[in-house]
């Protein structure tokens, strides 16, 4: 079996926005969302982007949202 590895995406998450000077204010803007809670809930692993956000992050990061998930398998 295949999951999402949410605390090591979580992890993933924040390396990623830090090498690219992107704070968690900015992902809350470019989200959408009315406050950041959602948004350290990624970076501490409780939690993962639903797709549409993913989408968002993976533009504002030029990436792709292959490379900001981790998986773990059974």
């Amino acid at each position: 079996m295949t999951v999402i590895d949410v605390a090591a995406t979580g992890n993933n998450l924040r390396t990623m926005c830090i090498s690219a000077g992107v704070t968690p204010k900015d992902m809350q803007d470019a989200c959408g969302l009315t406050t950041r809670n959602a948004v350290y809930k990624w970076f501490n692993g409780t939690a993962v982007p639903n797709i549409d956000n993913l989408v968002i992050i993976a533009d504002v990061l030029g990436t792709t949202i292959d490379k900001i998930i981790c998986i773990k398998r059974y």
